[in-house]
């Protein structure tokens, strides 16, 4: 087999034009007018806004460094879909193809697309004196304080593709082959499926926008829209955002009842690409398998159907891809780093999670494929630069509501800051919208030291501390809970990647911790809160588990190619 080329995975870019204008008195910064979206938003979102462009761009930076000619983008790739910021990336990619001979593929997430009619979006920015306004492209909601532009509206399908119908979604000159799973036409017409709600009233006839390309020779990508937008019982505008059930929560789950003709797909393309001795990768936006490969079986028991909980996929769509002949997928749309496998009948199925550009870790894969195996290599954005712009708008709007600065707004680097939102994405989401009153009312404020002494009675810390091996074992006494919780959050998002983000002597304290109070999910919760810290503890083991068994750069069979020389 010929060379193959290296590709380029980028998940959950969710780029945000800082220079467009939708259409509102924006904050001045340095005489220019900038978009920069709120920090109240932003400490409620498990994403940053503002910071996209400038990750995205050193990205692509690393994709030339490095000489890769290819690249995917796992969905999400725009912030909410909205015209002008999907408008503003084609120009993005357009520039950079012309510059430096790349290609894009494309796949659409649940952030760039709406069924088949699109949705308004409302967002919060910062105005002319660094008070929050709000921008719609909703023309009902237009008012004091709120602005409408069509600017900010989120297409649906096929209008949404058009934008960015030069990165894979419709066939190119120089594609050696490419396909949808419907044959060979490139038309929107020629790719549609129909959908029904539960109850059988509402029907629609939508379009599926996957597809399977040859960008070199011998190497088959298949790109999956696992977008599924499911008609709700009831009575609704026809086509309107109302009528669906958001794809966000659905995925693989959804998808193998509403989208079975993308299973068979999978499985003929499998077979020929045995017969035919090309190397195949799967794509799509959601995992296939659960990308926390079962670490997070105390969320489910301390708060219940959490997003994560509903967007993990069941063990049936493992079954049923393996039976189909899938072996490696990529996905992103958890924003997680973490490699999971399934066996089934002597098969293997292995999904790589692919981390965002916007939340922490930030990061990508590069991928080198052979014969015999694939070699998927993480890199880091953690060392980027910050644009100073965001940050001066982030102060000037604390400033602005008489509220203290954040510590985000004065990071070393990008990764600083990622981590920095972390915790305040504890105070400001988790702890608000997860976690039970009585418990955060009961921890807040309390240091390791007290919490060990609430469990374990006066003196406990020395013994756990003592664990650690630690000279200086007051300064992980003295740890805020806070902090500790928001590690708990970074080890369960980043696993490998956080260990060299997280300081070791603490990493020692959360294995301590876990060992010395720690209980199994299984064991279950009796609402009180110091059973909720003994499962909430038992967790680090499993997150620690999964971070030392990763790796920056890992190998994987080709199965594909060894069944075929079987």
């Amino acid at each position: 087999m010929a060379d193959l080329p290296r590709i380029a995975v980028i998940a959950d870019a969710h780029f945000h034009d800082l220079e467009g204008n939708f259409e509102f008195p924006a904050i001045e910064v340095d005489g220019e007018r900038v978009a920069i979206r709120s920090w109240a938003d932003t400490r409620e979102s498990t994403r940053v806004f503002n910071e996209s462009a400038k990750a995205l761009d050193e990205a692509l930076a690393e994709v030339v460094r490095r000489d890769i000619r290819h690249v995917v983008l796992l969905g999400d790739y725009t912030d909410d879909g909205q015209r002008q910021t999907t408008e503003r990336l084609r120009a993005i990619l357009e520039r950079h193809e012309r510059e430096h001979d790349t290609r894009f593929y494309a796949l659409p997430g649940n952030h760039d697309i709406f069924g088949p009619k699109g949705r308004h979006h409302t967002k919060q920015f910062l105005g002319a004196n660094a008070a929050r306004v709000i921008v719609t492209s909703d023309g009902e909601k237009a008012g004091p304080g709120t602005y409408a532009t069509p600017l900010m509206y989120c297409e649906g399908y096929p209008k949404g593709l058009a934008p960015m119908a030069a990165f894979g979604y419709f066939r190119r000159p120089g594609d050696i082959h490419w396909e949808t799973p419907f044959g060979t036409s490139d038309k929107a017409e020629d790719r549609l499926y129909q959908v029904s709600s539960p109850d059988g009233r509402n029907s629609y006839t939508l379009m599926d926008a996957s597809y399977l390309v040859e960008p070199a020779p011998g190497l088959w990508l298949m790109m999956i829209d696992a977008n599924v937008f499911e008609p709700r019982d009831g009575t609704f505008e026809e086509g309107g955002e109302d009528a669906f059930v958001d794809s966000t929560g659905a995925g693989w789950n959804a998808l193998l009842r509403l989208k079975a003709f993308i299973i068979e797909w999978i499985a003929e393309v499998s077979a020929r690409a045995r017969r035919l001795g090309k190397t195949l990768l799967a794509f799509s936006h959601y995992p296939v398998l659960d990308p926390f490969d079962g670490a997070t079986g105390a969320e489910g028991v301390l708060f219940g159907e959490t997003n994560i909980a509903r967007r993990t996929p069941r063990e049936a769509v493992a079954e049923v891809l393996i039976d189909g002949g899938m072996t490696v997928h990529f996905s992103g749309h958890l924003h997680v780093e973490g490699v999971t496998r399934r066996e089934r009948g002597g098969r293997q199925l292995t999904n790589i999670a692919v981390p965002s550009l916007v939340a922490f870790p930030p990061a990508f894969k590069v991928v080198e494929s052979s014969a015999s195996d694939f070699l998927v290599e993480t890199i880091e954005l953690y060392s980027t630069a910050v644009d100073p712009r965001i940050l001066h708008g982030y102060r000037r709007e604390m400033a602005q509501l008489e509220e203290n600065l954040d510590p985000a707004f004065d990071p070393s680097d990008y990764g600083a800051l990622l981590k920095a939102h972390k915790r305040a994405l504890v105070q400001h989401r988790y702890f608000p919208k997860e976690w039970p009153k009585e418990v955060v009312d009961e921890i807040s404020g309390l240091t390791v030291e007290g919490v060990c002494e609430r469990l374990g009675g006066p003196g406990t810390i020395t013994d756990v501390v003592a664990a650690c091996a630690l000279e200086d074992a007051g300064q992980l006494a003295r740890l805020d809970m806070l902090e500790l919780i928001a590690d708990w959050y970074c080890l369960r998002q980043a696993a490998v990647l956080a260990l060299d983000k997280i300081p070791a002597p603490r990493l020692w304290l959360y294995r301590a911790l876990a060992e010395r109070f720690g209980r199994p999910p299984e064991s279950g919760w009796d609402g009180s809160t110091d059973g909720f810290l003994s499962i909430f503890f038992g967790a680090f083991d499993a997150f620690l588990d999964r971070a030392e068994a990763g790796g920056l750069r890992i190998r994987i069979e080709n199965a594909s190619a060894k069944e075929e020389a079987a």
